[in-house]
C-alpha cells in the first residue's frame, strides 16, 4: 500500500493506493514543520487522517511532500509518520520537488508553484538542479496571491487605479486605510490576508487596470525567477490556485518574456499518486474534497 501526501500550510491532500482497498482520498488540515510542533502534526495524522482510511489499512510506503519540509524540519514529519505507521518506509520531501514530479514526471523541465506564495526550480527528471529563492511576500514571491493582494492594495490606496475601481474595492471589503495597515503590519499571517483579496482581482480581471497589474506581476515572476534557469526553450509548468485561475494572463506574460507555459495543475496530488503508483486500481473508497482557492 502506498500513501502519498501533498501538504501546504492550510490543507493536506492524501491518497492511499492498494490492490486490496483501491484508492482512498482524504483532505486534512495543513502540516508545516517550520510552524507546527510535533504534537500538532501527530494530532492531524492520528485524528484527521487515520480514522478516515479503510479499516486495517496500513501503508508500506509513504511519500510526503510539504511546505517547510527541508532539513532539519522535515525530520519532525519523518518521526511522526514513523510513530504512527511503524512498518512503513517514509520519505519526506519539499512541496517544490512534489510539484516538479507531478508536472514533469521523469522528464526534465521547469516547475513552479503559484498559490498564496511562489516558488520555482529547474528539474532534471529526478531531482532539483537549480532553485531561485522566492524570498517570501515582502522581498519576492512575484506573481503569488500575496503579491497580487499587496499590489492591489497599493494601487487602491495610492489612487493608481481609477477612482471608481478604488471605491468598489473599499465598499466590497468594508475596509479603511487604517484597517488595512493594521491587518498587514500588526495582525498575524498578513500573507493570507493579502492572498484573500485575489477573488476581487479575478472578478475584475477584464478591466484594463487589473489586467495590466496581472501581466506586470506575472512578467516579474518570469524575469526575476524563471529566466535564471537559462532554458527559454523549455515550457514553464505550474501548480497552484493562482496559476490555475489566471492561466490566460500567465500565458500572455510568458509570451511577452519570450517563454511559453506548459502544464498547469490546480493541485498536484493525483499526478503525484500516479508518479509513485503508475497503475492504481479503480477507486473503491473516495472522500470527496471541497475545492479551495
Amino acid at each position: 500500500m502506498v500513501l502519498v501526501a501533498d501538504s501546504g500550510s492550510t490543507k493536506t491532500d492524501w491518497i492511499m493506493s492498494s490492490q486490496e482497498y483501491g484508492i482512498a482520498e482524504v483532505r486534512t488540515s495543513g502540516i508545516n514543520p517550520v510552524r507546527d510542533s510535533r504534537d500538532a502534526i501527530f494530532h492531524v495524522i492520528t485524528e484527521e487522517l487515520v480514522p478516515r482510511l479503510p479499516s486495517g489499512c496500513k501503508p508500506s510506503v509513504i511519500y510526503f511532500y510539504g511546505a517547510g519540509c527541508m532539513q532539519p524540519y522535515s525530520h519532525t514529519v519523518l518521526q511522526v509518520l514513523g510513530s504512527v505507521f511503524p512498518v512503513a518506509r517514509a520519505h519526506v520531501e519539499s512541496d517544490l520537488l512534489g510539484a516538479a514530479r507531478a508536472l514533469c514526471g521523469n522528464r526534465p523541465g521547469v516547475a513552479c508553484i503559484l498559490g498564496t506564495g511562489a516558488n520555482s526550480c529547474l528539474y532534471d527528471g529526478h531531482a532539483i538542479l537549480a532553485h531561485v529563492p522566492p524570498l517570501g511576500y515582502i522581498l519576492g514571491d512575484e506573481g503569488s496571491g500575496a503579491f497580487l493582494g499587496k499590489t492591489l492594495l497599493g494601487n487602491v490606496l495610492k489612487g493608481i487605479f481609477p477612482r471608481e475601481m478604488c471605491e468598489v474595492f473599499l465598499y466590497e471589503h468594508k475596509l479603511t486605510e487604517a484597517e488595512i495597515i493594521d491587518r498587514v503590519y500588526h495582525q498575524p499571517q498578513p500573507n493570507r490576508f493579502l492572498a484573500s483579496l485575489v477573488p476581487f482581482v479575478a472578478r475584475h480581471r477584464d478591466e484594463g487596470c487589473v489586467h495590466a497589474m496581472l501581466e506586470e506581476s506575472f512578467r516579474l515572476f518570469f524575469s526575476r525567477n524563471v529566466r535564471a534557469y537559462a532554458h527559454p526553450e523549455m515550457p514553464v509548468n505550474f501548480v497552484g490556485g493562482v496559476a490555475s485561475a489566471f492561466a490566460r494572463e500567465l500565458e500572455d506574460a510568458a509570451h511577452a518574456e519570450g517563454m511559453s507555459v506548459g502544464k498547469i495543475l490546480r493541485r498536484p496530488i493525483q499526478e503525484l499518486a500516479s508518479y509513485h503508483n503508475p497503475e492504481p486500481r479503480q477507486a473503491r473508497q473516495t472522500e470527496h474534497f471541497t475545492k479551495i482557492c
